[in-house]
């Protein structure tokens, strides 16, 4: 199985790809799997130019591919301005909008307060939802202080326990679509019948 990365830190070292790294440690502890991790400052210039020409270069090229072909993302932003980075956002428009489509993936935000952490769900979440993606139940929110507090290591391990489930497709995890023999439609005037009290 292949394990994409994508991490949209700017910095050297970048507490965003230490993040990154702490959930693909943890993935790669609960089910073997074959890991890329993409950079996105690396390819700033390439996804700026294909959002005004609308041809990929070749590094940005074959980062979408890489995605488009994982079994699994692992999806980690620095928190700008109360949400997602603009580098990070922009990788996303360029991708395909039906890569995504029924792949698991494990979002992730970093920032210098707690008080960011709502990014997950109120940017990140909706973004991936909008992509069609599974989206894992558990973020990961690591402000300056988590950074060896207590509660991350186990929001890491929580999370991806979640994604390594559903890369390996566990039951449960999924639900397989009903076949017409097991649909039976109901007329609206039996539902009114079976709601009437009995005399």
């Amino acid at each position: 199985m292949k394990l994409v990365v994508v991490s949209a830190g700017l910095s050297v070292p970048s507490s965003t790809r230490l993040l990154a790294d702490r959930l693909t440690t943890a993935v790669q502890g609960r089910t073997p799997v074959d890991v890329e991790v993409i950079e996105l400052r690396e390819l700033a210039v390439e996804i700026a130019q294909n959002l005004t020409n609308g041809f990929p270069g070749r590094r940005l090229a074959a980062a979408l591919e890489a995605v488009t072909e994982a079994d699994g993302l692992i999806a980690v932003t620095p928190v700008f301005s109360a949400s997602y980075s603009g580098l990070f956002k922009s990788f996303f428009d360029v991708l395909d909008r039906d890569a995504l489509a029924g792949k698991p993936v494990l979002i992730a935000a970093t920032g210098g307060t707690a008080r960011h952490s709502l990014v997950l769900d109120h940017a990140l979440r909706p973004l991936f939802s909008y992509l069609k993606a599974v989206v894992v139940p558990t973020g990961v929110y690591a402000a300056s202080e988590d950074w060896g507090a207590e509660g991350l290591p186990e929001r890491i391990e929580r999370a991806a326990g979640e994604l390594a489930a559903l890369m390996r497709g566990l039951p449960g995890t999924t639900r397989p679509a009903k076949t017409d023999d097991e649909v039976k439609v109901v007329p609206f005037a039996e539902q009114l019948a079976a709601l009437r009290p009995t005399a």
